[in-house]
């Protein structure tokens, strides 16, 4: 949409993603934290007990959704179900970075 400032270059956007199906177990966080990194992303990935994987992505709206259209495929020896998004705060600055399961 024309003037949404959400995909507006240069306008930081934060989400939380909830990434469903064969996600743990096959380099997912890694290969999260390495994909987030290159777009200059700033938050955090973590499994879930449930599992799932979940992720919170900040930074320039289109990277931000470049990522999540790249969380649909994730890396090779993944299945990629659905993902989930939510608005997210803002995490504190600094490098992408892997949790401990929560």
């Amino acid at each position: 949409m024309a003037g949404d400032p959400v995909r507006a270059p240069g306008v930081r956007k934060a989400v939380r993603a909830t990434v469903l199906g064969r996600v743990q177990g096959v380099g997912y966080r890694d290969w999260t934290v390495a994909e987030a990194a290159a777009r200059g992303l700033e938050g955090w990935v973590r499994n879930r007990p449930d599992g799932t994987v979940e992720a919170v992505f900040a930074g320039p709206g289109p990277a931000v959704d470049a990522m999540i259209a790249a969380c649909r495929v994730g890396p090779a020896a993944a299945r990629v179900d659905r993902v989930d998004l939510d608005p997210a705060p803002d995490p504190p600055s600094g490098p992408f970075r892997r949790l401990a399961t929560a």
